[in-house]
């Protein structure tokens, strides 16, 4: 259950530090003024929350495995939102990103 609950946070924090990211691309790169920038930046704030809620005490493996999940994400976020279209070595970049995030999170370390 607890890595039921770890990768849900994670999930969480992937909307928001992505959809944070996006919003203020599109504020200041599509000009769609002041509103998107600042909604990104509370959505982008709420990540850093999110990341507190983790089971693991320590923030560098925490934020070393979340980065797995970002970079798959961010694909993914760019396939709905922006139509990219990944190709298969964006696609393999991503397992191997997914896989060191499991490595790194929920390896049985025996303490």
């Amino acid at each position: 259950m607890l890595v039921a609950r770890s990768l849900a946070l994670f999930a969480v924090a992937a909307v928001f530090e992505i959809g944070g990211a996006w919003l203020v691309w599109q504020g200041i790169r599509e000009h769609k003024g002041w509103a998107w920038i600042g909604a990104g930046a509370i959505a982008l704030g709420l990540y850093g929350v999110l990341a507190t809620f983790q089971s693991d005490d320590d923030f560098g493996r925490i934020l070393a495995a979340y980065g797995g999940i970002f970079v798959a994400g961010s694909i993914a976020w760019g396939m709905v939102a922006d139509g990219y279209r990944p190709d298969r070595f964006d696609i393999i970049g991503a397992l191997v990103c997914l896989a060191g995030m499991a490595v790194i999170m929920y390896a049985p370390r025996g303490h």
